[in-house]
């Protein structure tokens, strides 16, 4: 006897054999057993999940001796002839060779009035019926409409959205969903241990995996795979046949970006080409692995699914879901997908995996500008910045002597710029709103004077508010007490402004100290350090 192929030799006979289509199999079975039975079906949904299989299933329900019945006996003559494909009363039409509205009219509709030879239903089970042409659905709708008692059709789709609404309207359409990896894996483990074949479970997983949630596919590439590797496969064996990227690139890459290794990036994206890998697939592999790590940072309960992990690499999963926050997964993706693109045009597609890895690396340093500003806006410290800390001690160029101070004296120029660099480190917007806005700081013996200019009453009052604090700062910078002063500028002396211009002044300090309250404008400020020259009113 020829050898008959996985796919074939373990399609489904009945309902309970269907695997991840419970909701259609359970609704069919029910109508059977009430007896409430549509005249039209269309079963929709990706390719391999069982689609024509569940038709010809459901003809044998309607067929077999004792039906009809949920639980078709697969002896009869009806079952037997209907699973090989040889009953004249189910006919399987391939919708992509008879395109045309004669075809449909010659094998089809004048075939409707005949009674069936033996069965109690003629089937009509019709593949691919998309690829119908208009004409061909409009001579079909009438039969569809009011078929005779003893007719029933079966439409399988891939692509239910070509199919006419009218068409859909008159049929009771059950859609396919693609089966889960669990699921699929499950089932390759029931087919090779009845096989007599060993197989490790993370290489069923890997080919559960690559069948992307198609039964179908996944059967053929394990019949593949077996006649590799005879009655003994391994993981590595799976990859080899099926080309598929190994889990330990994968996840050496995540490491290197994690470790910041710039190097190893280089290395590995050399190993993925040395192995011959589709550097397309490499960063398509990435992405999933990436689209993983971040369903673990939302659920970390997910790390036993199997779709995440297989159980011997769980633990590194685990590891390095928690060296990367959403943020860098989600700019992760976002590279890995635009450089998959980009691979496919390249000339050199070597060099567009090696950048994506060093650009996933680099992206991991930013700092999202919401969080820049939100930071800011509340008061609260920036993300990745170093904490306030004191200013290091200075160390005068003479010895110190006992009486005396280790520190540098507040007169020098020294103890300016560090004092300043200090209230800037623990208050960026407090220094860009007030003191970057001082007409002049002067130093003299231990007091520091911040001088402003009559419109700006409302920068002095702040500085005010913040005396103690400055004090204390200035304190840790000199190693002594230093008095912090804040004065206006006296205009008595000059020329006086015209009434006028004194309002226009009046306005404009307005407009500076609303502007400064903005908590928009402070965290611009804190992102961007900038001195305000001027306001206009728009």
């Amino acid at each position: 006897m020829s050898y008959l192929v996985i796919a074939r030799k373990w399609r489904p006979q009945k309902f309970d054999d269907v695997v991840g289509q419970q909701a259609v199999t359970r609704t069919l079975r029910n109508a059977l057993s009430s007896g409430r039975l549509a005249q039209a079906f269309v079963f929709a949904g990706p390719r391999g999940v069982g689609k024509t299989t569940t038709a010809r299933i459901l003809a044998r329900a309607l067929n077999c001796v004792k039906g009809p019945t949920p639980d078709p006996c697969g002896v009869c003559e009806p079952c037997v002839e209907i699973a090989e494909g040889r009953d004249m009363d189910v006919l399987e039409i391939d919708a992509a060779t008879h395109t045309q509205v004669d075809n449909i009219r010659d094998v089809i509709i004048t075939g409707l009035s005949i009674t069936p030879v033996r069965n109690r239903y003629k089937v009509f089970i019709i593949d691919e019926v998309h690829q119908l042409s208009s004409h061909s659905f409009n001579a079909l709708l009438k039969s569809i409409e009011e078929p005779p008692p003893h007719v029933i059709f079966m439409m399988a789709t891939t692509e239910l959205e070509k199919i006419p609404e009218t068409v859909l309207s008159r049929s009771q359409v059950y859609e396919f969903r693609t089966i889960s990896t669990k699921a699929i894996a499950d089932q390759l483990r029931k087919i090779v241990d009845a096989e007599g074949i060993t197989a490790p479970q993370e290489s069923l997983q890997l080919i559960a995996r690559d069948a992307e949630g198609s039964m179908r596919d996944a059967q053929s590439k394990l019949d593949q795979v077996i006649a590799f590797t005879g009655k003994t496969m391994t993981g590595d064996d799976v990859s080899t046949v099926l080309g598929l990227v190994g889990r330990d690139l994968l996840l050496d890459a995540v490491q290197a970006v994690a470790d910041d290794d710039a190097p190893a990036a280089f290395a590995i994206a050399a190993r993925a080409v040395d192995q011959g890998h589709d550097l397309r697939a490499v960063c398509r592999e990435l992405s999933r692995v990436v689209r993983d790590l971040l369903v673990l940072s939302v659920d970390p309960s997910r790390i036993s699914d199997p779709e995440i992990a297989g159980e011997a690499e769980r633990d590194r999963v685990k590891a390095l879901a928690g060296r990367f926050s959403r943020e860098d997964l989600l700019r992760a993706f976002d590279v890995l997908t635009r450089a998959e693109v980009d691979i496919r045009t390249a000339a050199q597609p070597r060099y567009h995996l090696e950048m994506a890895l060093l650009r996933w690396i680099y992206l991991r340093k930013l700092v999202p500008i919401e969080d820049l500003i939100a930071n800011a806006g509340s008061g609260a410290p920036l993300p990745k910045a170093a904490p306030a800390a004191p200013a290091p001690t200075r160390a005068v160029s003479a010895p110190a002597v006992a009486s005396g101070s280790s520190r540098t004296p507040p007169e020098g120029a020294g103890f300016k710029d560090a004092f300043l660099a200090e209230i800037r480190k623990a208050k960026g917007v407090f220094y860009n709103m007030v003191v970057a806005q001082a007409q002049k700081i002067e130093i003299a013996g231990d007091k520091v004077t911040f001088t402003f200019s009559p419109a700006q009453r409302a920068l002095r009052e702040q500085l005010e508010q913040n005396r103690a604090w400055l004090e204390s700062l200035a304190q840790q910078a000199a190693g002594r007490k230093v008095t912090i002063v804040g004065v206006q500028q006296d205009t008595a002396g000059g020329p006086q402004p015209s009434e006028g211009a004194q309002k226009a002044a009046d306005k404009k300090t307005a407009l500076r100290e609303q502007a400064l309250a903005d908590s928009g404008v402070q965290a611009m400020l804190e992102v961007f350090p900038a001195e305000i020259r001027d306001i206009e009113e728009i």
